[in-house]
C-alpha cells in the first residue's frame, strides 16, 4: 500500500514539475521575482520600507540563485518520492538508492529537453546536473531517515527482549 500511494505522488510530483517547465519565459521570471520579493520579505528587516525600486533591483539580484534553489529542490522531493516509491527491504536500500537516483535524472534530461520546445527557455545541461544533485540529496535524506528508523526500531526490540 505505501508504494502504491509513493507511486501516486511521484507521478503527481513529475505532472507538476512538467508544469513548471511549460510555462514561458515571462511567467517563470515573474514566478521567480515573487520569490524573491517574499524572500526579501522575510530575510531583510526592513525590507518593507525600502523603495519599490530598490525592492524589484534586489528580487533580479537573488532572481539565478532563486532559480537555481528551485530546481535542486524539486528534484530533492522527486527524489524523496521516489525512493519511498521503490524502496522493499533494507538490504535493498543502496540498490533502490541508485535506481531512485537515475530516475530522477532521467527525468530531469527530459525535462530539459521540453524546455526547448517552450517559448523564450532553454534546455540546460548544467541544470541536468543541478537537478541530478537534488535527486541524489533526497534520496541521501530519505536514506538517513530509513537508517535511523531502522537503529530505533532494532533498540526497542532489544529492549524488550
Amino acid at each position: 500500500m505505501r508504494r502504491t500511494i509513493f507511486t501516486g505522488f511521484v507521478i503527481c510530483w513529475m505532472i507538476v514539475i512538467f508544469i513548471f517547465s511549460a510555462r514561458n519565459a515571462d511567467t517563470s521570471s515573474q514566478d521567480s521575482s515573487r520569490i524573491g520579493m517574499l524572500a526579501g520579505q522575510i530575510f531583510i528587516k526592513d525590507f518593507n520600507n525600502w523603495d519599490l525600486q530598490k525592492q524589484i533591483s534586489f528580487a533580479k539580484r537573488i532572481d539565478h540563485p532563486v532559480r537555481k534553489t528551485a530546481h535542486a529542490t524539486e528534484y530533492a522531493i522527486l527524489g524523496i518520492l521516489l525512493f519511498g516509491a521503490l524502496y522493499q527491504t533494507k538490504e535493498q536500500k543502496r540498490r533502490t538508492a541508485v535506481l531512485s537516483w537515475g530516475i530522477g535524472t532521467v527525468y530531469a534530461a527530459t525535462d530539459e529537453i521540453h524546455q526547448l520546445f517552450v517559448p523564450g527557455r532553454s534546455g540546460q545541461v548544467s541544470d541536468v546536473l543541478l537537478d541530478s544533485s537534488g535527486v541524489a540529496a533526497g534520496v541521501i535524506f530519505l536514506l538517513l531517515l530509513v537508517g535511523l528508523g531502522n537503529r530505533f526500531s532494532t533498540r526497542m526490540r532489544c529492549k524488550k527482549q
